[in-house]
C-alpha cells in the first residue's frame, strides 16, 4: 500500500449502560455533528458470542469457491457476494471492492404476502451438514444487533429535539429493512494510486449501521467529502465495541444537520473480516425532512422518497447485474 499522510480519528464513545441519557445525547449529538462516527460500548451483546459470529464467518469463507458460488446473492440481495461483486467508487476506482461478502435479511417465508416487497423474502444459508448451527448464529446475531441499533436510535431522536421513541414506531424500525452482512478481505494490499481499494470510498444508505470488526485496522473516513484534497482518518479497532456511522436517509431526514460520512477500506497486507449491520426503516417509510430540522429560512434540501425505492435505487447502482454471472456459468 502507497504509504498516505492519515491521522487516527478520535471518536465519541457511547455507553448504552450510563443510565445519564442527557451526557449519551450530548455525546452521539457531537459525534454526529463532527465526524457521523462514533463508538458504542455495553451493547448487550456478550464477547463471546461476537467472537462466535466472527468464527461462523470465517468458517463459511474457508468454504471452496464453487460451494459459495451455490449460495451467489439473489435479485433480493440474499445470499454471497464475491470478490469485485461490489464498485462503490467508480470514479477513483480500476475495478470493484476487493471483498467478499454474504448478506442475511429479514427471514420472510415465500408464501408470505411480505416476501412480495423488494428486501424482504427467505434468506439463502448453507446446509446444516456442511456448516452446523451456522443459520442459527446468524439468525440469533440479526435479532441482537437489531435491538442495538434501536436503542441508538433512540438516543439519536433525542439528538434530534424528537420524542425518544420516534424511531420505534412501525413504518420505522418496527418493521424494519435489517441486513447483516458478513465481510472478508482477504488480505490484498491497496493502492489509491492505481485505483485498488479494499472497499472504494462511499456513504452508507440507510439510517445507521453498526460495524463490528477483528483487531486488523482498515477503516478509514473522511469528515469533508468537498475538500481538495480530500484528508483521510483511520478509525482504530476497539474490542467488544461497535463502530456505528450514519447514513445517507439519516443525512435526507435531517436535512444535512447530520452527515453521513465518506467512507473506505484500504487493505494492508493482512486478512481482515467485519461484520456490517445496516439498519432501515420499513419499505414504505416515506423519507421527508423532519419538523425539527426546517424552518422557514432552512427549507427541505431534498424530496420526499420511499424508503424501498431509495435502497433499490442505490443497490442497483452498486452491485454487477447478476446475468453476468449467469453468462460465466454457460
Amino acid at each position: 500500500m502507497v504509504k498516505q499522510n492519515t491521522q487516527t480519528s478520535f471518536l465519541n464513545c457511547i455507553d448504552l449502560s450510563n443510565p445519564d441519557i442527557n451526557q449519551s445525547v450530548n455525546s452521539l449529538k457531537q459525534a454526529c455533528l463532527d465526524s457521523g462516527f462514533f463508538y458504542v460500548v455495553n451493547h448487550g451483546i456478550s464477547q463471546e458470542f461476537m467472537d462466535e459470529v466472527f468464527v461462523q464467518s470465517k468458517k463459511f469463507f474457508s468454504l471452496p469457491h464453487k460451494e459459495k458460488m451455490k449460495l451467489l446473492r439473489n435479485e433480493k440481495h440474499r445470499g454471497y457476494t464475491p470478490i469485485l461483486d461490489e464498485l462503490l467508487d467508480p470514479e477513483n476506482q480500476v475495478h470493484g471492492d476487493y471483498k467478499e461478502g454474504y448478506y442475511i435479511g429479514v427471514e420472510v417465508a415465500e408464501d408470505d404476502p411480505e416476501s412480495q416487497k423488494p428486501f424482504y423474502g427467505p434468506n439463502r444459508w448453507p446446509a446444516s451438514d456442511i456448516l452446523p448451527g451456522w443459520r442459527e448464529t446468524m439468525e440469533k446475531y440479526h435479532h441482537q444487533a437489531l435491538e442495538v441499533g434501536k436503542a441508538v436510535g433512540r438516543i439519536l431522536a433525542l439528538a434530534l429535539d424528537l420524542n425518544a421513541s420516534f424511531f420505534d414506531a412501525p413504518e420505522m424500525l418496527g418493521e424494519p429493512i435489517a441486513t447483516l452482512r458478513l465481510l472478508h478481505y482477504e488480505g490484498q494490499t491497496s493502492d489509491p494510486s492505481k485505483g485498488l481499494y479494499g472497499a472504494g470510498a462511499h456513504t452508507d444508505y440507510g439510517l445507521i449501521t453498526l460495524l463490528a470488526t477483528d483487531n486488523v485496522s482498515g477503516l478509514q473516513i473522511c469528515k469533508d467529502r468537498d475538500a481538495k484534497p480530500q484528508i483521510w482518518e483511520d478509525v482504530a479497532p476497539l474490542k467488544g465495541a461497535f463502530i456505528v456511522n450514519l447514513g445517507d436517509m439519516l443525512e435526507r431526514w435531517s436535512n444535512c444537520v447530520f452527515k453521513s460520512t465518506l467512507h473506505r477500506v484500504l487493505g494492508n497486507g493482512r486478512e481482515r473480516y467485519s461484520i456490517a449491520y445496516f439498519i432501515e426503516p420499513s419499505h414504505d417509510c416515506l423519507v421527508e425532512c423532519l419538523p425539527t430540522c426546517k424552518s422557514d429560512s432552512n427549507p427541505p434540501k431534498f424530496p420526499p422518497i420511499l424508503c424501498a425505492d431509495y435502497l433499490s435505487q442505490r443497490y442497483n447502482d452498486t452491485h454487477l447485474d447478476l446475468n453476468v454471472y449467469k453468462k460465466q456459468q454457460v
